[in-house]
């Protein structure tokens, strides 16, 4: 694929007009990466990169390891999210590990060729804003749920998962990433034996459906964790375009 190909299914750009898209084209603005392949660490605390990062292809995992070690997931970014960070401008991600779920395509802006960009498409630094405050209050809100019982924390991780990779199937949302009960565990900072449990728990009761390497939530559930909407049938969620579980 060329590169205005991928410019115009980049989400930060979608509001921009092919004439716009092209002439960001010939400037060259933006440098490209090879595929990276499946669980390879971008980066680690210790090894983050200047620049803004583009996911084009894929999804990545965003974690920090706990006082114990284990890992608790901070995000997961698919095609068109942002992340790293520059002098004048950061998504507060160097600090952390970035994984690849799968096999991934990312693209960078330096600090010259995003202050280029900012200063000749106004519309998009409003939207650099938006994914900024989109990101704390993300963190924000997993910071809070520390606090609370594992069944509050993991149902709040499942209806996210929900929200941006899921699609309604009679009656339940199918998350289309791979989730053992390890990952989730991962996910939350929790022990695997913790995650069965209360896995187990919620199943009887009709909440989830899971599978040796998938699970379906309830919609009732999603609804009153957010208030997204999603393609029912066999539609694909917000963010992510539906993926074969592996």
């Amino acid at each position: 694929m060329n590169k205005l190909w991928y410019l115009s299914q980049i989400s930060i750009f979608e509001e921009m007009s092919q004439e716009e898209i092209r002439e960001i084209e010939q400037l060259d603005t933006i440098r490209h990466f090879n595929r990276i392949t499946k669980n390879t660490l971008v980066q680690t605390p210790e090894s983050a990169r200047e620049g803004l990062y583009f996911v084009k292809e894929g999804k990545l995992r965003l974690y920090k390891l706990n006082d114990s070690g284990k890992q608790m997931t901070l995000g997961i970014l698919t095609r068109g999210n942002i992340f790293g960070g520059l002098d004048s401008f950061s998504l507060d991600t160097k600090g952390v590990y970035i994984e690849t779920m799968e096999s991934s395509l990312i693209c960078t802006l330096s600090e010259p060729q995003f202050e280029r960009l900012m200063i000749n498409r106004p519309q998009l630094a409003l939207k650099f804003l938006k994914a900024f405050s989109d990101r704390l209050k993300e963190q924000e809100e997993l910071e809070q749920l520390a606090l609370h019982g594992l069944r509050k924390r993991l149902l709040h991780l499942l209806s996210t998962l929900s929200a941006k990779f899921g699609v309604i199937q009679d009656g339940y949302v199918l998350i289309h990433l791979p989730l053992s009960h390890q990952e989730i565990a991962n996910m939350l900072g929790a022990s695997r034996e913790a995650v069965s449990g209360v896995m187990n728990e919620l199943a009887k009761e009709g909440v989830v459906k899971p599978s040796r390497l998938s699970v379906r939530l309830a919609v009732t559930v999603l609804e009153q964790n957010h208030s997204r909407s999603l393609t029912h049938g066999n539609g694909c969620a917000l963010i992510s375009t539906p993926t074969d579980i592996e």
